[in-house]
């Protein structure tokens, strides 16, 4: 498939590089890329999450009806992976950092919702309050990143950005599947459990968890059957 040939961290028979989730408007396939990028697709839409070159190759890569960036990190926010998969109809939902490299993009602001096509999308704040670089400034300070959650069908999918477990990601109802961030920017094994533990999804993936050993969030949530814990290939 393309996903196998798109991908430069491993190959499709290594590792679980799609799942499907089924939803009452028709099934939903995820594809890990890698780090925090995702591909979606529903209802013939081909949904992108923080395309980012270093680990897909994105000129092999399906084109993007829609396109989310999270923020303006870049490996989050890589413009040149974003124009191997624009077409002249594709629309981007962007935080306002990024509109003034992306200034075609629909901006949303943290609380905001809007749908497109059969899609309700919230924009969930995404931040820091404890993690910060040495001179003091957070990672991801309040009121600039989003994260987002999408309404498929009758399933709702979390993708959180990079964030810590703040109290407006811990108040979400009834979320299906998580993408929760995992590293020492973010969150720790223990954040991602807290939030988890609030929100409780049925799927949990972790993601972005470079320099984190996922079998410790694995560990932390033993006690919870009710979350699944999958450990996909998103380091």
């Amino acid at each position: 498939t393309w996903i196998a040939a798109a991908v430069t961290t491993a190959t499709a028979a290594e590792v679980i590089r799609r799942d499907v989730l089924h939803t009452t408007g028709g099934e939903v396939e995820l594809f890990f890329i890698g780090h925090a990028s995702l591909i979606l697709t529903f209802q013939g839409k081909v949904i992108h999450f923080d395309p980012y070159g270093k680990v897909g190759n994105y000129a092999t890569l399906p084109r993007a009806d829609l396109v989310f960036f999270t923020h303006d990190h870049v490996d989050h926010f890589d413009l040149d992976a974003l124009q191997k998969i624009i077409k002249p109809e594709t629309v981007i939902i962007e935080p306002a950092i990024c509109a003034e490299k992306v200034p075609d993009g629909w901006i949303m602001a943290n609380g905001e919702s809007l749908t497109i096509w059969d899609i309700k999308v919230e924009a969930v704040p995404a931040y820091n309050l404890v993690h910060h670089r040495e001179d003091g400034e957070l990672f991801h300070p309040p009121g600039v990143g989003n994260g987002y959650v999408l309404t498929l069908g009758d399933k709702r999918i979390y993708v959180a950005g990079d964030t810590e477990n703040i109290p407006e990601i811990k108040a979400l109802k009834r979320i299906d599947v998580a993408f929760l961030p995992m590293d020492p920017s973010t969150m720790t094994p223990a954040m991602v459990a807290d939030v988890a533990r609030s929100i409780k999804p049925k799927i949990l993936y972790p993601y972005h968890y470079k320099n984190s050993d996922p079998e410790q969030l694995v560990n932390l949530l033993a006690d919870r059957p009710e979350i699944e814990v999958r450990i996909r290939p998103l380091r």
